[in-house]
């Protein structure tokens, strides 16, 4: 029963790192860059969902419709400071500028804030559920729902509409797509936006169990990262599975041994998957996106 409970709560921190994967991943494809501001953007979810509960103290998921409408307004401008300026510009001066926005957010956090740990509302209320043994928390079930429909209103909208299909197209290949008439510049904006509304969702559902810092944005990118390796580099999929597992492992092995030794053994393995699988465990052909 131990294990379960341990499974049970990977389950719920992957899926909320599988929301950060995603929306690293859909920035990654459409731009080529890579956003070192998304675990930034996850702590400025967690800090609008503490700001918003204070105006309006309503269970979480209630306000998960004002984090999503709020972060991708958010995410816009982000894509307006740190991405379009640079266009045609070597991509360092693209993922250095994600940087220098993460810090912004960091710094405004901080401010704003102040250093000390917050906590956003539980989606549902905060009850166990005890079953033969088994301690179910309702947040936990309520993270991974929420997670999951996320997941599956983001598959719905790529691979059943036409906007989706010219999501996809700008991803695959920009120079088509705009000889198609599909308007790369307005579609590679909206991926910014979902991006940040996937991870301030992330924020939302992380800020309650695990509490929300202006300066933890540095380790849910590197969980995103990593996630997003061990997945398969650009793959949809491969970042969901990626971010699930990574979970999981940390939290079993934190529970034998210890954070610090289940840091250690994720790198440990993030190598070895390096050496044997290059790709991620979903590699796809080069040339081709998700």
């Amino acid at each position: 029963m131990e294990l379960l409970q341990l499974i049970l709560d990977g389950l719920s921190l992957g899926a909320a790192y599988a929301l950060v994967a995603l929306g690293f991943v859909l920035v990654l494809n459409a731009t080529g860059a890579v956003n070192f501001a998304a675990g930034d953007l996850v702590m400025a979810g967690g800090f609008v969902a503490v700001a918003l509960a204070q105006i309006l103290p309503v269970p979480g998921l209630l306000l998960l419709p004002l984090v999503l409408l709020l972060m991708a307004a958010l995410g816009l401008l982000f894509s307006l400071l740190a991405y379009f300026p640079l266009l045609g510009r070597p991509p360092t001066a693209v993922f250095i500028s994600t940087i220098a926005c993460g810090v912004m957010l960091q710094n405004s956090a901080n401010a704003i804030f102040g250093a000390e740990p917050r906590k956003a509302p539980a989606l549902l209320g905060e009850a166990l559920y005890r079953l033969d043994g088994l301690t179910i928390g309702r947040q936990s079930l309520a993270i991974i729902l929420v997670a999951a429909f996320l997941v599956a209103a983001q598959y719905l909208l790529f691979a059943r509409t036409q906007l989706g299909r010219s999501l996809r197209a700008t991803a695959q290949d920009r120079d088509i797509a705009e000889a198609l008439g599909v308007p790369t510049r307005r579609m590679i904006a909206l991926t910014f936006m979902l991006a940040a509304a996937l991870a301030g969702a992330a924020g939302l559902l992380l800020a309650n169990r695990y509490f929300v810092v202006p300066t933890e944005g540095g380790d849910l990118v590197v969980s995103a990262y990593i996630a997003v390796v061990i997945g398969g580099w650009g793959s949809l999929p491969g970042a969901v599975l990626g971010a699930l597992l990574i979970a999981l492992f940390q939290v079993v092995v934190s529970a034998y041994a210890s954070y610090t030794v289940a840091a250690a053994l994720l790198y440990g393995v993030l190598l070895g998957v390096l050496f044997l699988r290059p790709k991620g465990l979903f590699g796809e052909a080069i040339g081709r996106r998700a």
